[in-house]
């Protein structure tokens, strides 16, 4: 029985090495139909290549990481929007693949720009934000380094219970060098995020407002 994704996100950690073990052909199908699910809903353009050992420069595949054969490319149109949309879907498209027993790692700054824009389907006319390695893990990562709730968020008057497990939940996403930079406000049933302008910034609020409306409940709020 596969897990939920409340479960995947609190069962997914980033995962740097991998078993040289190909993904079997129903479970890439399954990862191919989620992504273009999120490509037609966002309007953007992920892809998964597979078997292909081209996602990360020769000196970090070297040294940091291990069998990264399978990655989905992070691509979307030239847009303002288009950071925050790739962050939200991959935020997604990372927990899917926990709950197909994979294991997956959000890659911003260290993967071959020139690779990942040579088998994307953009071209010059869109942007690559980043990909995400996915595959069977050598082994199952560890909990980031966290801050408190009360750290990344506030609350006017006495914070409902679907608030409080939003943070809790928006505090187990990955972020940009795990920095966790991003700012929850809570009234009514009224949210806020925002991340100050540092890199990965965008990327980190789609990523963090999705584990967010995983945890709080989409019903339950609404975003300000």
């Amino acid at each position: 029985m596969e897990m939920t994704m409340q479960e995947a996100m609190n069962a997914r950690h980033t995962v740097r090495k991998y078993e040289n073990k190909a993904i079997p052909a129903d479970i890439v199908e399954k990862l191919r139909t989620r992504i273009s699910e999120n490509n037609s809903k966002h309007g953007l353009n992920i892809q998964l290549k597979t078997d292909n050992k081209e996602a990360l420069p020769s000196i970090i595949a070297a040294t940091m990481s291990k069998n990264v054969n399978n990655y989905m490319i992070l691509a979307g149109p030239d847009k303002s929007d288009t950071e925050v949309k790739l962050g939200y879907a991959s935020a997604d498209l990372m927990l899917y693949a926990q709950t197909l027993g994979l294991n997956t790692w959000w890659v911003g700054g260290m993967f071959s720009r020139k690779n990942a824009k040579k088998n994307s389907i953009v071209g010059n006319g869109g942007k690559i934000t980043g990909i995400v390695a996915v595959g069977y893990g050598m082994e199952q990562g560890v909990p980031h380094k966290s801050k408190s709730a009360s750290e990344v968020s506030s609350y006017e008057g006495d914070a409902p219970d679907w608030f409080k497990a939003g943070v809790k939940a928006a505090l187990l996403a990955p972020t940009g060098m795990n920095r966790q930079e991003f700012v929850i406000k809570g009234s009514g049933n009224e949210v806020s995020m925002t991340c100050p302008d540092v890199s990965f910034a965008d990327s980190d609020l789609g990523i963090s407002k999705y584990f967010f409306e995983l945890g709080a409940g989409k019903e339950n709020f609404t975003w300000k």
